[in-house]
């Protein structure tokens, strides 16, 4: 039985070898909390109140010129799919800056349909966000409850009850979110005919409204205490203030009343409605501040704004609003208690203006932006962002590459392979001379190497399925027994080391020119076909049955250059993609599609080979002319500066941040001038001296690595080495994205030692697997551009157990054998490069 079981394993070992496959999926595990933000002592938290359908947290940064510490959304509840995406992407936006995020919760059904369960699924998502990103979130629930104006309005037994329910949840969760109450103002109140208003009431309300106990709902009765859910439920208060450019100070003027001009708001308004004086017919007894916040310790939140309507005469749109957002700096600045405030970032329909559209924004115009944060910062009062941990989009793409290995001895795959490689290429020099029939054919005629194409077949393969998350033989093999080669520097390699060899015949052909605008020419086709993949998985984002949040976020495994610290974060991909659907699509969201700075995580390296295209007319006339020592020199000088400055970045495109230009130009340029003097390196390796030089360099090698490998397993010091050489090994000269030395010489030593190997072993080697991979390797692009579907495509599929190693062995079979088809049928040739 046990053996049966062995020759099973062994026999699917080598069907995996034969077919070649990926990654091990990752499994998410929350990261480290962070504790609870609170505004530093004397300052305000400031932000913008957004419409994130039209507006994003970059766009609203790039125009005031400076970063708020706080951003507003607006979210449907219960939360259901789209609600969930949308604060997602609110939170993820949010925390590239740094930012608080104050989210409103609207509710979709009526208050006494929300129960525990809604206020659970709510503060899950709270618990994520400050998990993942360390966001404070300030939750407010049905904000203005007190008013007409909304569905839920003036309902305040189940206001009451809903928000206590919620309060409940998140004060009995880990997500340090902070609960807030937030009536609008109450100039004005019941805001609206009252007479006969309490007969469709229950009793519980009728009760509660009618505080001055007349039987009717008038301006007598408290604007604010129906509705306060107690001081258990409430963390923070808010109130909700705006200019609406009409009004007296003794008289609320309701949207029956028109607005005919923009005019500068009155003189100590703003503190005036902090005093609860103005628009009220019946002085007040107390203020709002007084009475919820001063009396309870509590902070507050203020949400406020002015409009201005541009088709009514009157003020300048500068004077109407500095004349309100200066009150309000100078009110707050008065009033410590107040520690946040989000002004309305917002152009929009208002019915207070007759439905004309009101422009509520402070920083549209580009003077008024100035204006406006040159007030702020003078106040010395409000604190500009960052106030939590940013979790950039640069952070994010770096992400996508996992490379500190956190469980068991990466470094002995790499020695091990080594040595097995170095034993092979020794031993293929006696297989040569006994078995010559099993060469390759290498008779020195111009055209295509069939060892390239083999090897390119092997190499895309292992990109493939590394992609696609999922268990089995294939992930074991590719994850494990390839050392410290991943497909990427492989691909890029080969991909240099091919075009190198080609080119000359086109220049040939047509011509150095001509040659060059072909080169162009596919590099544009490789572009356009880069954003069309970015641009249909955007779209296919928006289909219910489609995971595509699996190849547009990533979630960090703690293996990336966060630490495990950062376990469980999930990365946008694609941020402020939304903005695209705007019209017209703001700028900023343009360019970082046009620069790919957004894209699915399988896809990213992409961009880097549409920029080193461009350049391949340019590095081929220098080696033409013999100066490919000047290029290797400038390639070197490039590499190296990045290593001093790693934080350089030429381009903010998501792939420099994985594959970073300056660093991995030096791994293309070198496959370049090998592929163009090709004939002359490999004359030169298998000469004499040349196999000699090899060999000795290839046993070396093997022999550095069981060398530092033995002095930490049977306890000696390998001298002249550290003790501690081969413990830190891996994280000091092994990693993927920086290509450390230690990844450069194991590059060299694959490249070479595979060759060599495929020489010798030919024809056994072809015959098996040549079908498969030398047809992948020739079609290696148009292979990579299929397998960002294909990775869809199996994380869209639920509840199946990926992990499993027999069907992580069928779906990988399956796929590899779907890309092969795919290619043998010239499917869509001629419209995706290959």
């Amino acid at each position: 039985m046990r053996r049966s079981a062995a020759r099973a394993v062994a026999f699917l070992v080598v069907v995996a070898t034969f077919l070649l496959g990926g990654a091990l999926p990752a499994s998410a595990v929350p990261v480290h909390r962070a504790a609870a933000v609170t505004p530093e002592s004397g300052t305000t938290w400031f932000g913008p109140d957004l419409d994130w359908g039209d507006d994003a947290p970059d766009g609203y940064e790039g125009r005031l010129g400076a970063t708020p510490s706080m951003y507003g959304v607006e979210i449907a509840y219960p939360l259901d799919r789209s609600a969930r995406r949308e604060f997602q992407r609110a939170t993820r936006a949010a925390a590239t800056q740094g930012a608080v995020l104050v989210v409103s919760l609207l509710p979709g059904s009526s208050l006494g349909s929300l129960d525990a369960a809604d206020a659970r699924a709510a503060n899950a998502l709270f618990q994520d966000a400050h998990d993942q990103y360390g966001t404070q979130v300030l939750v407010r629930l049905a904000p203005q409850m007190n008013g007409t104006w909304v569905r839920w309005g003036q309902q305040p037994t189940d206001f009451v009850s809903a928000f206590r329910s919620l309060a409940a949840a998140v004060h009995g969760g880990d997500s340090d979110a902070r609960m807030v109450w937030s009536p609008s103002y109450g100039a004005g109140y019941p805001f609206g005919e009252s007479a006969g208003r309490l007969r469709d009431l229950s009793t519980a309300d009728v009760t509660k409204l009618d505080t001055d106990g007349d039987g009717r709902l008038t301006a007598a009765d408290d604007p604010y205490e129906p509705y306060w859910p107690g001081a258990e439920a409430v963390d923070w208060v808010g109130l909700s203030m705006y200019s609406f450019g009409k009004g007296k100070s003794t008289e609320a003027a309701g949207r029956d009343v028109p607005l005919t001009r923009n005019d500068v708001p009155d003189a100590g308004e703003v503190a005036a409605r902090f005093d609860e004086t103005w628009g009220y017919e019946d002085p007040q007894p107390e203020s709002f501040y007084d009475r919820f916040a001063v009396a309870g310790d509590r902070p507050m939140l203020l949400d406020t704004g002015a409009l201005y309507v541009h088709s009514l005469p009157g003020a300048a749109e500068l004077a109407v609003k500095q004349g309100w957002w200066r009150q309000v700096i100078a009110a707050v600045r008065d009033r410590p208690l107040v520690r946040g405030v989000t002004f309305v970032e917002t152009n929009r329909r208002e019915p207070e203006a007759g439905n004309r559209v009101a422009d509520w924004r402070d920083t549209a115009a580009r003077g008024i932006a100035g204006s406006f944060r040159t007030d702020l910062e003078r106040s010395d009062h409000f604190a500009f962002g960052p106030v939590t941990e940013r979790v950039t989009t640069r952070e994010g793409n770096a992400a996508t590459s996992q490379q500190y290995e956190t469980g068991g001895d990466q470094m002995a795959w790499i020695v091990w392979l080594a040595v097995g490689l170095a034993v092979v290429f020794l031993l293929s020099g006696l297989v040569g001379r006994l078995l010559p029939s099993w060469r390759y054919p290498d008779d020195g005629k111009p055209g295509r190497d069939l060892r390239l194409d083999l090897f390119r077949g092997f190499i895309i393969l292992a990109v493939v399925i590394t992609h696609i998350e999922i268990g089995g033989p294939y992930s074991y093999l590719t994850l494990h027994a390839v050392g410290a080669i991943t497909g990427a520097e492989m691909f890029v390699f080969l991909s240099g080391m091919v075009l190198g060899m080609t080119y000359p015949f086109a220049i040939k052909k047509a011509g150095e020119w001509a040659a060059a605008v072909g080169a162009w020419k596919r590099a544009r086709k490789q572009y356009l076909v880069t954003l069309a993949v970015i641009a249909v998985v955007f779209v296919l984002s928006f289909v219910p049955f489609l995971n595509t949040d699996a190849i547009t976020t990533f979630t960090d495994r703690g293996t990336g250059t966060g630490g495990v610290d950062a376990e469980g974060r999930v990365y946008d991909l694609y941020p402020n993609a939304m903005q695209l659907l705007g019209y017209p699509p703001p700028w900023y969201a343009i360019r970082q599609f046009l620069l790919l700075e957004m894209g699915p995580w399988p896809f990213n390296i992409m961009g880097l080979f549409v920029v080193l295209s461009l350049f391949i007319p340019v590095f081929l006339w220098v080696i033409r002319r013999g100066f490919w020592w000047a290029l290797l020199v400038v390639s070197w000088a490039l590499y190296v500066f990045q290593a001093l400055h790693p934080d350089f970045r030429p381009l903010d495109s998501q792939f420099n941040a994985v594959f970073p230009l300056l660093t991995w130009q030096v791994v293309f340029t070198h496959g370049l001038v090998l592929g163009y003097y090709r004939r002359q390196v490999v004359g030169a390796l298998t000469g004499r001296i040349g196999k000699v030089l090899v060999g000795v360099a290839v046993a070396l090698y093997a022999a550095f690595l069981v060398y530092v490998w033995a002095g930490d397993h049977f306890g000696f010091v390998p001298t002249p080495f550290p003790a501690s050489m081969y413990e830190s090994l891996y994280n000091t000269a092994y990693q993927r994205v920086d290509l450390q030395w230690g990844r450069l010489v194991d590059i060299a030593f694959f490249a070479i030692v595979s060759y060599a190997i495929l020489t010798v072993f030919w024809k056994p080697v072809n015959a098996v697997i040549g079908w498969l991979w030398i047809p992948l390797g020739q079609a290696s692009l148009y292979v990579f551009v299929w397998q960002v579907f294909f990775a869809l495509a199996v994380a869209s599929i639920p509840g199946v157990p990926w992990g499993d190693f027999w069907i992580g062995f069928v779906v990988h079979s399956a796929l590899i054998l779907l890309a092969w088809y795919m290619v043998r049928k010239r499917f869509l040739f001629s419209v995706i490069p290959r």
